[in-house]
């Protein structure tokens, strides 16, 4: 049996833009990771994708239609990245390519706060909190700080009032650089620990027998 190849990042992008997804392509990914990692053993991919839309699904004109959109976001996008669950796989954020300017370094720290929100919706779900490995609320504790860092960032940024030299601009970006660094080693650790106490928890689930 053959399957058909999994859809591209650009192919999901265009579909995600298609059906109006509140949710940027590079939050998804995270969200997705948050969602694959997750110890709560009701977490699913449909209702992850479901989230995307507040829980619905949008309208399609066609069986086909819908399809289409589940195998590129499920057998596509959330298999692909299953392959981070490994060590020697880690994780990497979405690639940034924006002018050294105001605007670049405000969307920048946007991007990376957006993909870190996503992570943590996508792990703990409709649960407000979860009991979680020591390492993983380590990792989380640090992608907070990170995250408040990068709405620091993102705020003065948006000020037109604070000073944006080239200069000061450069030194921003690189801090940018610096912090997607340690953003992704604390998020492949927090997606190893998840994932070790994950398949713990299915191993202890007692098998269900059908008549």
């Amino acid at each position: 049996m053959t399957h058909p190849p999994a859809a591209t990042d650009d192919e999901v992008k265009v579909l995600l833009e298609r059906y109006h997804c509140p949710v940027p392509f590079h939050a998804v990914r995270t969200r997705f990771l948050g969602g694959i990692a997750s110890p709560d053993l009701e977490a699913a991919p449909l209702k992850t994708v479901m989230a995307l839309w507040d829980g619905g699904m949008p309208v399609f004109e066609s069986l086909d239609a819908a399809n289409e959109l589940i195998a590129a976001l499920v057998m596509g996008l959330w298999n692909q990245l299953t392959r981070h669950q490994e060590r020697a796989v880690p994780f990497r954020l979405t690639s940034v390519d924006l002018a050294p300017t105001r605007e670049g370094l405000r969307l920048y720290a946007l991007r990376r706060q957006e993909e870190l929100e996503g992570f943590a919706e996508g792990l703990f779900g409709s649960h407000e909190a979860l009991d979680l490995p020591e390492r993983a609320n380590e990792a989380l504790t640090t992608l907070g700080e990170l995250r408040a860092m990068l709405v620091g960032l993102r705020e003065v940024a948006e000020d037109p009032a604070k000073p944006a030299a080239p200069a000061d601009i450069a030194i921003s970006l690189g801090h940018l650089g610096e912090l997607t660094r340690i953003a992704e080693r604390e998020l492949h650790e927090a997606v190893l620990s998840c994932t070790r106490l994950r398949r713990q928890l299915m191993l202890a689930v007692p098998p269900t027998w059908s008549i």
